[in-house]
């Protein structure tokens, strides 16, 4: 069975924003990794898809996609207030200047592309502290992007980000760029799953090694990224 016209634009969409090509400048951030790999936690292959499942599994599934979601429904159903906490959750759980600087810089980066998209941003997410994932929210609700297709979006140019700054920095050959992406991917969908089956009480995100890692980046004495 062929997908109908508005399924394949839907994942069309959906590709434009996982795409490494959307200019949010998600390449300049490696969210602490280069420490990591300066400090020689994170080393070849195996230590880096060692470093990027821990974050799955302890961060980015208990928080983001939690959040994400609520983000989402609250877009969709017009709820300012919620759409506004929700925000400010996400960004206090950033645990050092560098993390929050990331996010709230790609966040007004998506937002100023959104009115190129014709969107207009609403009005709680038109001030200086916008989190990533509240404006990517807007746009996959406005495109009308079922909601497990925009999080797996999400996810997904999270973890591209991740698998090219390591093949970088190590480095690492493009082959060993693809493994990774291919077994790690293939955890996405369980990643997904379990944040979205959290409890409002149950959401929040804890990652020691990349709160310090970050915390040491910003007095790193050479860095190709910014975080």
């Amino acid at each position: 069975m062929s997908a109908t016209p508005s399924d394949a634009l839907a994942l069309l969409r959906c590709l434009q924003l996982a795409s490494p090509g959307l200019p949010i400048g998600a390449y300049a951030y490696s969210q602490g990794l280069e420490w990591a790999v300066e400090a020689g936690w994170v080393h070849d292959e195996s230590s880096l898809r060692g470093w990027i499942h821990e974050q799955m599994a302890t961060a980015l599934a208990p928080l983001d996609i939690a959040v994400y979601a609520r983000l989402y429904r609250a877009i969709a159903a017009a709820d300012a207030a919620s759409v506004a906490y929700w925000n400010a959750v996400l960004l206090a759980h950033r645990e050092t200047s560098e993390l929050r600087a990331d996010d709230r810089d790609r966040g007004a980066a998506l937002l100023r592309l959104l009115r190129e998209f014709g969107i207009a941003p609403l009005a709680t997410l038109a001030g200086a502290d916008v989190a990533l994932a509240a404006v990517h929210a807007q746009i996959a609700v406005h495109w009308a992007l079922p909601l497990d297709m925009a999080t797996h979006a999400y996810v997904w140019a999270w973890l591209e980000g991740q698998v090219i700054a390591g093949v970088k920095l190590i480095p690492l050959g493009q082959a060993a760029g693809q493994r990774l992406l291919c077994a790690l991917a293939a955890e996405a969908p369980e990643t997904v799953a379990a944040g979205l089956a959290l409890a409002d009480d149950d959401i929040g995100g804890a990652l020691p090694a990349l709160a310090i890692a970050s915390c040491r980046h910003e007095t790193q004495y050479t860095r190709l990224f910014r975080s």
